[in-house]
């Protein structure tokens, strides 16, 4: 399984109070447990910044990943970055001694 990490901006269209929030965080988190059921989710959080959140989750290959963020797109409320993540143990086997 390989790690992406998912920054997210919503629209300022696309909730208007506290509560549209949450019920659109039930819904696409819903559609993403039904349509990417081997997708694990392994962090995400409200952050600070040019982006509203940050998603951490692990997919087979590129094309699982690639669905997970069309389904956040498909409801037509954010715009996503999404990069793919080497653990730094890793990432040091590719270092050239």
């Amino acid at each position: 399984m390989a790690t992406y990490v998912m920054l997210t901006r919503l629209t300022p269209e696309s909730v208007k109070s506290p509560a549209d929030l949450k019920k659109l965080e039930k819904t696409v988190s819903e559609r993403i447990r039904k349509d990417c059921p081997q997708v694990k989710w392994l962090a995400n959080y409200a952050i600070l910044g040019p982006y509203d959140y940050l998603d951490i989750f692990e997919a087979a290959d590129e094309v699982m990943a690639a669905r997970v963020v069309m389904i956040v797109r498909s409801f037509g409320h954010a715009v996503t970055e999404t990069w793919t993540a080497l653990p730094w143990e890793r990432f040091k086997l590719v270092i050239p001694a």
